[in-house]
């Protein structure tokens, strides 16, 4: 799969201006949306502002931290990325209606 949310988008988030690390934001990208399409349980759609934007803080969130290990409390999902998705989430009950 390749990121439908744009580079440039990311690199904007991020501030950054150069082009050293192109490869791994896109690979941070394409991870977000794969996230976000197993966390919701249906795929990501392209252009939809809310999803962009979870990926977006998803991606440059795991950019920023790559460290496994540090003094600070560290989280695999910043902080609003679920608030965010919480009402693109398919509800799964295990009931099944006869």
């Amino acid at each position: 799969m390749t990121a439908t949310t744009s580079l440039s988008l990311l690199k904007s988030q991020l501030n950054l201006d150069h082009d050293l690390d192109d490869a791994l934001l896109a690979h941070k990208l394409d991870a977000a949306e794969i996230w976000i399409g197993h966390h919701t349980g249906t795929a990501f759609v392209a252009g939809n502002a809310v999803l962009t934007e979870a990926a977006l803080q998803l991606a440059a969130y795991w950019y920023e931290q790559r460290e496994t290990a540090s003094d600070v409390t560290m989280r695999p999902v910043p902080f609003g990325v679920y608030e965010l998705l919480a009402p693109y989430r398919e509800q799964v009950t295990g009931y099944v209606e006869a």
